[in-house]
């Protein structure tokens, strides 16, 4: 792994642990709720990744990825206040986790010599199943069977980067771009009021 793959690997952690605080706050649990909870968003989805690609999961064998995790929750708990009233701090550290892990998933996969549409796949668990376990113990819809641009976003994003990579240009540069497009996709969903359709018409 690149010192830039492993600053996106703990940076993710990092905001995740806080972005999973916070939904615990929301949902006024008490602290050792809101640790369990940062703990699953930040690490669950790369948990399953490493699964389904049969290989160590990665926080069992790293007690600095459990101490990233644990020190965003800690950071979460300590300044909760302060981040509850600003009213898009969860969705900014929820987009750069997203942007961080999809790309991070990718490069994994292709690291393991998976297909490209397999390592994809393999981003976007990585980038939003910890999401979805959080929502799921927090009982809330997960975000990205909402309307949301969300999971979008990280496909497309996704897919740039998988372009980049299959014409040749693998570097850090283009690990960077891959990031920012999926962040800048899901700041314009949200800026102009982007949605998916639903399956069925809202009465």
């Amino acid at each position: 792994m690149t010192i830039l793959l492993s600053i996106f690997e703990y940076l993710g952690i990092f905001v995740f642990a806080i972005s999973g605080l916070l939904t615990a706050s929301e949902k006024r649990l008490d602290y050792f709720g809101g640790m369990v909870i940062a703990f699953f968003t930040a690490l669950g989805g790369g948990t399953i990744r490493d699964l389904l690609l049969n290989t160590e999961v990665r926080w069992m064998e790293s007690s600095s990825l459990i101490f990233t995790a644990l020190s965003g929750a800690v950071i979460g708990i300590i300044f909760k206040q302060q981040l509850i009233h600003l009213k898009r701090t969860f969705f900014i550290f929820d987009t750069i986790g997203l942007g961080l892990f999809t790309i991070l998933g990718i490069q994994k996969g292709l690291e393991f010599q998976q297909i490209p549409v397999t390592s994809l796949f393999l981003g976007l668990i990585s980038a939003t199943f910890g999401g979805v376990i959080r929502d799921v113990l927090c009982n809330e819809i997960p975000l990205i069977f909402r309307k949301e641009i969300y999971a979008t976003a990280g496909i497309v994003g996704g897919l740039c980067y998988l372009g980049f990579f299959l014409v040749g240009w693998n570097n850090e540069f283009t690990l960077i771009l891959g990031v920012l497009i999926i962040i800048l996709i899901r700041f314009l969903s949200v800026m102009f009021g982007w949605k998916m359709p639903l399956l069925s018409k809202e009465n």
